[in-house]
């Protein structure tokens, strides 16, 4: 085996053990070193995983494995695969006798140096409990290999640089790997004093991570702006504003943790400061039709709308509008921003259909009341009347309000009308006004919406797609080509998928969020 294919062969077996929960430990977790514990303290990104699964997360990555694959046993699949590679390259190996004995049960991989939308060196780690195990193991590859690697020590640690500087070297009861020398010395470096493991930030953030998880991912978002240049553009900065998000400060942990018949994804971050967003909105988006292809709701949208309004008015819109200009440039049209906003609840919205010819949907907005529905419609047609915008059609049946037809918009209309005490501005009018529909299936009624609300729990639902209808849609937006090919060879798979759905809520000053993909 070529010595370039160490680090691949290595981490492809971690892999094996991740996925497939093959070779499960007989006393639990070894108590090892911390893999962090070799990361530099302002890597931006840091991935840690469980190597050697066991229980009820086992038996799961079994399940999701023969439900989605159809394979009985993932694991010894993928050994053969892995085995017969190495073969192939004219250097064998077995990974039972000689990966499998020393591999332990933690690992983790950073990422740093963000340069031109690309990391630039990495380093992983993962714990052994036999050092002399993974040491033989690692010179018999390199000696065995035609190609030379150079050796090397730094601190009393041994390593071994490769012809590609990929760099190896086994050291505090882990098999530590690197991109090149520089990056594992850093990791020596670390080792013997400030590094990832002990930083506040990650400590913080990484104790909220749930048990059952099976890999978290660790992002220093403040720590990977400054990688990427230290400056967000004054659009973006706006924007961010304006939805109360504050980066430069903020961290946020994914956590993989899989069931029987669905992949949890649970996100928490600090990202939103010291008010992030919190509300319900699950009772707008189960009214929505049940023909949604997807939909999402987002609570108390109006007070957000108003904060960010007034931020970007105070702020303005460089080379566009003035500072303390936009509310007032509005009112004097005929759009008062402060009144719409302070007469807005929920917001929801939705897509239906099953080819280009009938997509459609709408936004929908929660008044406060019926008068303020109506009022909102009949300011806004009347300020697209002031600007002449052509097309404009009454709306009377089914709803009050009005429909635009241009070229320039498609096959449907945009319409904007308000039943009640809720306005619709959608595509295509009986998409939009399906959104009114007295009687009729809405989510709330579909057995896959139902089956997403009982995996979230107490987590309020906000978006949720149903998978056989995205992928019929899909199918039918991507043109014929390349990527035609590409989405009927992951169709086989993606046809698993029941439904996607998305909670999210705020606690203790955190954004939290759960994604749930159901498979069948």
């Amino acid at each position: 085996m070529k010595p370039r294919l160490v680090l691949p062969v290595l981490l492809a077996a971690i892999a094996v053990l991740l996925v497939a929960g093959c070779g499960g430990s007989d006393g639990g977790s070894s108590g090892g070193t911390d893999p962090a514990s070799v990361a530099p303290v302002k890597a931006p990104v840091f991935i840690g995983f469980t190597v050697r699964p066991e229980g009820e997360t086992k038996e799961n990555i079994e399940k999701l494995a023969k439900t989605i694959a159809g394979v009985d046993n993932l694991g010894d699949l993928i050994v053969e695969e892995l085995e017969s590679s190495a073969a192939s390259e004219g250097e064998g190996f077995d990974f039972e006798k000689e990966i499998e004995p020393w591999l332990g049960d933690e690992g983790g991989i950073f990422l740093q140096s963000y340069e031109e939308e690309d990391f630039e060196s990495y380093g992983a780690a993962v714990q052994t409990t036999d050092e002399g195990a993974a040491v033989d193991f690692v010179d018999k590859q390199v000696e065995n290999g035609d190609e030379a690697a150079t050796d090397g020590s730094y601190n009393g640690v041994d390593f071994k640089v490769q012809e590609d500087e990929t760099t190896i070297g086994v050291f505090d009861g882990l098999v530590v790997f690197a991109e090149d020398e520089a990056t594992f010395k850093e990791m020596v470096d670390a080792s013997e004093g400030e590094n990832l493991a002990g930083d506040g930030d990650y400590s913080s953030a990484i104790s909220g991570a749930p048990d059952s998880s099976a890999a978290d991912v660790f992002v220093d978002i403040g720590g990977l702006i400054e990688e990427a240049g230290g400056e967000i553009d004054s659009e973006a900065q706006t924007f961010l504003d304006t939805v109360g998000i504050e980066p430069d400060e903020a961290t946020a942990v994914a956590s993989l943790i899989p069931g029987s018949d669905q992949i949890e994804i649970d996100l928490s971050s600090d990202l939103s400061g010291e008010n992030p967003p919190s509300g319900d909105a699950s009772e707008l988006l189960g009214s929505l039709p049940a023909t949604s292809v997807a939909a999402f709701a987002s609570p108390e949208f109006g007070t957000r709308f108003n904060e960010g309004i007034d931020k970007i008015d105070k702020q303005g819109i460089p080379g566009q509008v003035p500072p303390n200009q936009l509310k007032k440039t509005l009112k004097q049209a005929g759009i008062d921003l402060e009144a719409i906003a302070s007469s807005i609840g929920d917001v929801g919205a939705y897509v239906t259909g099953n080819s280009e010819k009938t997509l459609g949907g709408a936004l929908i907005l929660e008044a406060e009341g019926d008068t303020q529905a109506a009022n909102t419609v009949a300011n806004i047609g009347l300020f697209l009347r002031k600007t002449g915008t052509p097309g404009i059609t009454k709306v009377s049946e089914g709803a009050s309000g009005f429909s635009i037809r241009s070229p320039e918009l498609g096959r449907q209309p945009v319409v904007v009308v308000a039943k009640g005490s809720r306005i619709a501005i959608g595509y295509g009018l009986a998409p939009t006004l399906a959104s009114f529909q007295v009687s009729g299936k809405t989510l709330a009624d579909s057995a896959s919406y139902k089956e997403s609300l009982d995996a979230l729990g107490s987590t309020p639902i906000a978006m949720f797609v149903d998978g056989p209808s995205a992928l019929n849609l899909a199918g039918a937006l991507i043109p014929a080509g390349e990527e035609a090919e590409e989405f009927e060879a992951a169709e086989q798979y993606l046809q698993k998928i029941s439904y996607l759905a998305i909670g999210s809520e705020a606690s203790d000053n955190l954004a939290k969020a759960k994604l749930i993909v159901g498979v069948k």
